[in-house]
C-alpha cells in the first residue's frame, strides 16, 4: 500500500473507533469471557442458532414455493435443503458441532487475512499493534483448530468463539482508547 492510501484508509477508518467501539468493545470482552468458562455451552448454542436459521428459512423457501405453486423441482429444492441440513443439525448437534468447526476455522484464517490488512493500513498509527495482534491470534487459533479437528470440536468450537470475540472485543476497545487519548 503506498502512503496515499495509507494515509487515505487511516482518515476514514479512525475517527469510526469512537464510543460505539468502545461499548462493543467491552460487550465482545464479557461475552468472550465466559465463554472461556462454559465453551461447551457456547458450542451447542452456536450449532443451535445454525439450525434454527436454516429451519427457519427453510420454512419460509416452503412457504413460498406453496403460496406460487412452484412446478420445477429446483424451486422446491432450496427449502428441502434448508430443513433437511438445518433437521440434521438440531438432532445430531455434535456433527453440526464439527461442521461449524470446520467453518469457524475458514472464517478465523479470513478474519486473519482481514486483521493484517487493516494493521498494515493503521501501521503508522498508534495502535496498530492490536489489530495486527487479532489477526495473529485468529490465525493461531484456526491452525490449532485444524490440527484437532473434528475429535475435539465440542469444547474447541465454544472456546475459539470466546477467544475471538475477547480479542475482537479487546482490539476494538484499545483502538478507541489509544485514539481517544491522542484526539
Amino acid at each position: 500500500m503506498d502512503t496515499n492510501t495509507t494515509s487515505t484508509v487511516t482518515r476514514i477508518i479512525l475517527p469510526n473507533f469512537g464510543k460505539l467501539s468502545a461499548i462493543a468493545g467491552t460487550l465482545l470482552i464479557v461475552l468472550g469471557a465466559i465463554g472461556i468458562f462454559l465453551p461447551n455451552l457456547v458450542a451447542l448454542e452456536t450449532t443451535l442458532l445454525v439450525s434454527g436459521l436454516l429451519l427457519v428459512g427453510g420454512i419460509f423457501w416452503l412457504i413460498h414455493s406453496v403460496k406460487y405453486r412452484s412446478k420445477e423441482w429446483t424451486e422446491w429444492l432450496k427449502p428441502a435443503l434448508l430443513l433437511v441440513i438445518g433437521g440434521l443439525m438440531a438432532f445430531y448437534p455434535m456433527t453440526g458441532i464439527a461442521t461449524i468447526g470446520l467453518l469457524l476455522a475458514t472464517y478465523l484464517l479470513i478474519d486473519a487475512y482481514s486483521s493484517f490488512i487493516m494493521a498494515y493500513a493503521l501501521r503508522h498509527n498508534k495502535g496498530w499493534f492490536w489489530m495486527a495482534f487479532n489477526g495473529l491470534t485468529s490465525f493461531v487459533l484456526a491452525t490449532l483448530f485444524l490440527i484437532g479437528w473434528p475429535a475435539s470440536s465440542l469444547w474447541l468450537v465454544g472456546l475459539f468463539i470466546s477467544i475471538s470475540l475477547l480479542f475482537d472485543g479487546i482490539a476494538l476497545f484499545s483502538i478507541y482508547w489509544v485514539q481517544r487519548k491522542h484526539h
